[in-house]
C-alpha cells in the first residue's frame, strides 16, 4: 500500500513559489492547480556534489543534454573540470539518434555520469544500448525491437548485462553483443526473475520488477521464481476506452492462494539450479535475496503473516543452508536490512527485536557478540562502516523524533555522538574512507540548505542556502505550529496546525484535518513543505489540522504493534485524543470538523465517520472498505489470516458499520486502480445504499491509486474544495 499518496501533502526538500501572485498575498485554487492558470512553483536545484571512487567531491552540471563534470578542491572550492569526454548528447546522435530522442535519454542519462564509471544502459527502439563514454559511442546490445527488454543490470565486472524479456531471462555479451537465454518456460503464470504484483507492492519496492542478483565475481546469478497458477486474477475493465482495455493482475486478497517462490542459482552457461526449500509444508515469503562479499548466497525468509524473520547462508552447492539470524516479535516482524560485513568475517545487523530499530554486532560464528545502539529511538539510515576507525556512520531520530540527525558510534557500542547541529531532516553522502560528507538538510522552519561538513560535524563549506523566495514574502501564508499532544495514556503525538493569518484566538474556526494514518508511515515531518493548498485553506478561513497517530509516527516498532489484529480501533482513539486537545484550545468549532485522507488515510477517514459522530465531513481517496479485499501481504503482516481472525476484519470493516455513517462523505477511486481496487468503494456505496445513507462520488477514468494529469488533478481540488464550502 501506498505510504504517502495524497495530493493535499507535498513535502518536498526544494521547493518555493513561483512567478506573480495576487496584489494582495492571497492563494486561489486555480494559481495551484488549473492547467492553464496554475503557476509553477521552482527555485534552482540544490548543486548536485556526490564523491567518486578516489575520494574526490565532483559538481556536475547538466545542461540542454550535455554533461560536465568538476574536480571541487574542499579547501578553496576552486573547480577543475574533467577532460573525459561527457558529451553524452553528441555521442547519442553519432549514433543516429534523433536530436529529440537523443535530448531525451541524454536527461535521463546525465544524472548518473560519474567520472569513475565509463558504460551506461539505456533503452532505445526496444533494445538494449551502451552509452561507451572511455570510446565516445553508443552501440546496440540487442537485435529485436519488435520485443522489449527491460530491469536490465550490468555485471559488477561490466563486462555482461543481464536482463528480461517476457518471464525470462537473458544476458548479453558486451564485446560480442551476443545474446544467450538462461531461463526457459516463463509465461503469464510462471515468472523467472520477475517480481510479482504482490512482491513487488509490498516487498521489494513499488515499481521493482528485478528478481535477479548478480554475484560478486559476475560468474553467477541468483533469482526467484513465481508460480502463480493458484492466485486470484482481479480485471479492471477500461471503459474509459472503447474499445475497452481491460487489465488482469494476479492479485491475492487477504487469505487467498499466494504464489509459491522459490530460489535458484544460474551461471552464464545457463546451468540452473534450485536451492532446497527449508520450510517445507509451510507457506513462506523469500523477502531479501544477496550475496555476502566473498559469493555466499544470502536470503531472508518469513512465514506467511510475517511473525518471524530467517537470515539464510548457503553452502557452495547453493542447495543447503542455515540460519545465521532468526527473528521475532509480539506481533510482526519487519524485512529487515542485508548485514553488513566486517573484514574479520561478523557482521552488523539491524534490528527491530526491543521494538526499535538498532544496531547488533555479530561474530564470524554467527553468535551475537554485543548490542552497540539501545534506548527508546530509532536508527533511521546506515551510511557504512568506518573499521580503520572501528564506527558506523548513522542517521537516527534519538534527538528529534519527527526529523533526524546524523551520528557516529563505535562498533563496542561506546562514544556514540551526535555530528548535525541543525535540527530537521538531514541527507547525507559520505566520502569513501568516511572523513568528510554532504549534508542537505531543511525542517519545518529552515528551507533547505546544503553543506560539508568533517567527520566530527565541523562545518567546512556552506554550499547552498535557498531562502525563503520574495514571491512567498509577499504571500499572507498561515502560521505553521508543531506540537506534541499528550493521549490518554501518555504517548507523545505528533501534530501540525496551519492557523489563518489574522487567526484571532477569540473566534471560531473549521478545521480541515488531512491523515494518513498508516503504519509506521507519519506525516508530520520536520522537513520544508510547500503544501500551499493548506495555506490557501487557512486564507478562506480554516484551521488545517495534522496529527500522526501513535501507530503511524515510526517512533518504533513498540508503538505500532498494539494495532496488530484490530486495525482502525487504537488509531481511532488517538485521533479522539487530538480533537480532544483542539477542544481545549478554544478557537476550534468542533461541530464542523472535516477529514480528509487517501488510500490508508482514505481507509480510516471511511472508518472514522461509521465508528464516531467527531468529524461531520469526509473525504475518501482510494480506500480499502473491508480488509478481506486488500492484497495478502499487506493485511496479514497486520490482521493475521481472515479465518484466523474473523472477528477483528469484521471490527476493522467500513462495510459492516455502513449503517452507522455519520456527516457528508465523498468517495474519490480512480477506475483503473489495481492496489486499491474499485470494488472497495462499489461494495461500500452499495451498503450505503441499503442502509439509506446519501453519499457523493467522483470516479477518475483510467486513472490508477493516484490519480495523474493536470486535469485530473483539477477537477479533484476543484470537487473537493466545492464540497467543502458546501458541507462544512
Amino acid at each position: 500500500m501506498d505510504k504517502r499518496w495524497g495530493w493535499c501533502v507535498l513535502p518536498m526538500l526544494f521547493f518555493s513559489v513561483g512567478q506573480v501572485m495576487a496584489s494582495d498575498g492571497q492563494l486561489s485554487l486555480e494559481t495551484l492547480y488549473h492547467p492553464l492558470k496554475k503557476e509553477k512553483f521552482t527555485t534552482a536545484p540544490l548543486t548536485r556534489l556526490s564523491w567518486d571512487v578516489q575520494n574526490r567531491l565532483i559538481e556536475t552540471q547538466i545542461q540542454e543534454g550535455n554533461v560536465k563534470l568538476f574536480v571541487v578542491d574542499p579547501k578553496t572550492w576552486g573547480k577543475q573540470e574533467l577532460k573525459a569526454d561527457t558529451q553524452v548528447m553528441s555521442v547519442l546522435k553519432k549514433a543516429g539518434i534523433t536530436d529529440k530522442e537523443a535530448l531525451t535519454l541524454a536527461e535521463q542519462l546525465g544524472p548518473q555520469i560519474k567520472p569513475e564509471v565509463t558504460s551506461y544502459l539505456f533503452t532505445y527502439k526496444n533494445d538494449l544500448w551502451l552509452l561507451d563514454l572511455r570510446n565516445t559511442k553508443a552501440r546496440e546490445l540487442t537485435h529485436s525491437p519488435e520485443v522489449s527488454k527491460d530491469e536490465a543490470i550490468l555485471s559488477p565486472d561490466a563486462k555482461s548485462v543481464a536482463y528480461l524479456k517476457g518471464n525470462d531471462l537473458y544476458i548479453t555479451d558486451i564485446a560480442s553483443a551476443t545474446e544467450k537465454r538462461l531461463t526457459t518456460g516463463g509465461s503469464h503464470t510462471n515468472l523467472n526473475g520477475r517480481l510479482d504484483w504482490v512482491y513487488m507492492e509490498e516487498i521489494y519496492g513499488r515499481g521493482v520488477l528485478r528478481a535477479f542478483w548478480w554475484s560478486p565475481d559476475s560468474s553467477k546469478l541468483a533469482l526467484l521464481n513465481f508460480d502463480e497458477s493458484r492466485v486470484p486474477v482481479y480485471t479492471l475493465s477500461g471503459d474509459h476506452l472503447q474499445p475497452a482495455q481491460t487489465t488482469r493482475t494476479h492479485y491475492p486478497k487477504a487469505g487467498d492462494p499466494n504464489p509459491i517462490v522459490k530460489l535458484g542459482v544460474v551461471d552464464l552457461n545457463g546451468k540452473l539450479t534450485w536451492s532446497e526449500n527449508p520450510y517445507q509444508g509451510k507457506e513462506t515469503l523469500i523477502v531479501q535475496v544477496g550475496w555476502t562479499p566473498d559469493g555466499r548466497l544470502l536470503s531472508a525468509w518469513q512465514d506467511r503473516v510475517q511473525t518471524w524473520l530467517d537470515l539464510r547462508l548457503y553452502d557452495q552447492s547453493m542447495q543447503q543452508s542455515k540460519v545465521i539470524v532468526h527473528e521475532s516479535s509480539p506481533a510482526w516482524t519487519e524485512r529487515l536490512p542485508f548485514p553488513v560485513f566486517l573484514k574479520d568475517g561478523g557482521f552488523v545487523w539491524e534490528s527491530d527485536r526491543t521494538g526499535h530499530r538498532h544496531f547488533y554486532r555479530y561474530d564470524k560464528d554467527y553468535q551475537l557478540q554485543g548490542v552497540i545502539t539501545k534506548g527508546n529511538w530509532e536508527v533511521r539510515t546506515a551510511y557504512g562502516i568506518d573499521e580503520q576507525h572501528g564506527r558506523i556512520l548513522f542517521s537516527a531520530d534519538e534527538r528529534n523524533p519527527i526529523g533526524n540527525d546524523v551520528y557516529s558510534v563505535n562498533l563496542d557500542g561506546s562514544d556514540l555522538r551526535r555530528l548535525t547541529t541543525e535540527s530537521g531532516t538531514h541527507a547525507v553522502r559520505w566520502n569513501k574512507n568516511f572523513t568528510q560528507f554532504l549534508d542537505s538538510w531543511s525542517s519545518i522552519k529552515q528551507t533547505p540548505k546544503q553543506a560539508l561538513f568533517d567527520d566530527a560535524g565541523t562545518q567546512l563549506k556552506l554550499v547552498d542556502d535557498v531562502g525563503m523566495p520574495a514571491t512567498m514574502k509577499a504571500l499572507h501564508l498561515a502560521t505553521v505550529k508543531q506540537q506534541q499532544i499528550m493521549s490518554r495514556d501518555g504517548f507523545p503525538l505528533e501534530s501540525l496546525l496551519y492557523l489563518p493569518p489574522d487567526f484571532d484566538a477569540k473566534k471560531k474556526y473549521p478545521v480541515y484535518q488531512h491523515l494518513y494514518a498508516g503504519p509506521m508511515a507519519p506525516t508530520v515531518v520536520d522537513r520544508w513543505s510547500n503544501d500551499l493548498y493548506f495555506h490557501f485553506l487557512a486564507q478562506q478561513g480554516y484551521v488545517v489540522w495534522i496529527l500522526d497517530n501513535r501507530s503511524a509516527s515510526n517512533k518504533g516498532m513498540a508503538s505500532a504493534w498494539p494495532i496488530h489484529k484490530k486495525l482502525g480501533q487504537l488509531e481511532l482513539q488517538d485521533q479522539l485524543d487530538g480533537l480532544a486537545w483542539l477542544r481545549q484550545q478554544g478557537w476550534a468549532d468542533m461541530d464542523r470538523i472535516s477529514l480528509d485522507g487517501w488510500s490508508y488515510g482514505g481507509y480510516f477517514t471511511s472508518y472514522a465517520l461509521t465508528h464516531s459522530d467527531a468529524w461531520k465531513v469526509g473525504f475518501v481517496g482510494a480506500p480499502v472498505t473491508d480488509w478481506r479485499l486488500y492484497d495478502s501481504v499487506y493485511t496479514e503482516r497486520y490482521m493475521g489470516l481472515p479465518q484466523d481472525n474473523p472477528e477483528g476484519y469484521d471490527n476493522s470493516s467500513v462495510q459492516k458499520a455502513a449503517k452507522n455513517l455519520h456527516g457528508k462523505i465523498l468517495l474519490m477511486h480512480g477506475t483503473m486502480d489495481d492496489n486499491v481496487h474499485p470494488q472497495n468503494t462499489i461494495m461500500l456505496i452499495n451498503e450505503l445504499i441499503k442502509n439509506g445513507k446519501d453519499y457523493s462520488l467522483q470516479l477518475y477514468p483510467g486513472q490508477a491509486h493516484g490519480p495523474r494529469g493536470d486535469w485530473m488533478i483539477w477537477s479533484l481540488q476543484k470537487n473537493k474544495w466545492e464540497f467543502l464550502k458546501n458541507n462544512l
